[in-house]
């Protein structure tokens, strides 16, 4: 059984494989003949030329001669020698750069998948698609893992292209349990936690004693964030600006021409509320991204004005 072949075994099976692959004869007589000596050659070079990401061996190969037949059976026999180790390659037939006959970019005008395992496949397939919107010719699936493919007609030039079709090979086999967060990923709870480390917060209190002080040693503004259906809902602060957050950076970004006429220094305190206080603390430190370090948020947000009975309209 497969389960009781050592790893040592494995790899000089595959080894073996390699050398020894019986699929293209000594002597080629026919057409036949000599597409099957052409893709065993291929496949012998991709696999030489790969290197293992995660355990899986990956690569890209591309060829001049526009044929994606010969790449599926370039497929076949990556398949027959790599029998027990994963893998996910990418061949794309290209020609010459209409636009640039004599310099070595290329027009890739279509590309195959080809992989030993069904997710990694399904993943790779859903990133070039996305890399190349529009571009999908066809997925083709033969009743055989290492058969199915992905056709993407015409991919475009450049190293940029190449870039992109390494990416979606990493990012491919960098898989992970999609239920478990990713690493170095936050939780909403550790990210406000972090921005509000930074905010000098304030009470619904201190906010309006601010914003009525007129020994305030800088200029004071209230903001709402709200979208105009809450603001309409449930009423508003008299006093307050109004700036939904989808504009908020604009219109207080001193360098930003939509600016507005107010926000022409960097020390202006800048108190923003919103609903509940939560939309609001990430605001203010995004504004402390631009430069306005001393903008911050109301502790609970508008739902504590009202509850400390503050004035309102």
């Amino acid at each position: 059984m497969l389960s009781s072949v050592s790893s040592e075994s494995a790899v000089t099976l595959e080894h073996q494989l390699i050398q020894l692959s019986p699929t293209s004869p000594t002597n080629p007589q026919t057409f036949s003949d000599v597409r099957e000596e052409a893709a065993q050659s291929i496949a012998l070079r991709i696999i030489a030329n790969a290197c293992t990401v995660k355990g899986v061996r990956i690569g890209i190969h591309f060829s001049k001669e526009d044929d994606s037949d010969l790449s599926r059976l370039v497929a076949s026999h990556i398949s027959a020698c790599l029998p027990l180790s994963p893998y996910l390659f990418i061949m794309a037939t290209a020609s010459m750069s209409p636009t640039n006959a004599s310099s070595d970019a290329y027009v890739s005008d279509a590309l195959v998948i080809c992989g030993s395992d069904a997710e990694n496949l399904q993943r790779a397939v859903l990133l070039a698609s996305s890399k190349f919107p529009g571009r999908v010719d066809a997925v083709d699936s033969t009743g055989t893992l290492i058969a199915q493919a992905a056709s993407i007609q015409y991919i475009g030039s450049s190293s940029y292209k190449k870039a992109a079709l390494w990416d979606v090979l990493f990012n491919s086999v960098h898989a992970h349990n999609p239920r478990s967060p990713p690493a170095g990923s936050r939780s909403i709870d550790q990210i406000l936690f972090d921005v509000r480390a930074k905010l000098e917060r304030m009470t619904p209190q201190e906010a309006y004693d601010a914003l009525h002080d007129p020994t305030y040693p800088v200029p004071v503004f209230l903001v709402d964030i709200r979208p105009a259906a809450q603001r309409d809902r449930e009423g508003e602060i008299r006093g307050s600006l109004t700036v939904e957050r989808n504009a908020l950076e604009r219109r207080f970004d001193p360098r930003c021409q939509a600016r507005l006429t107010i926000a022409d220094r960097y020390d202006s305190k800048i108190i923003l509320f919103c609903h509940e206080g939560y939309a609001s603390s990430l605001a203010a430190a995004s504004l402390h991204e631009l430069g306005l370090w001393n903008a911050t948020d109301i502790v609970g947000g508008y739902d504590a004005w009202i509850a400390a009975g503050l004035p309102c309209q």
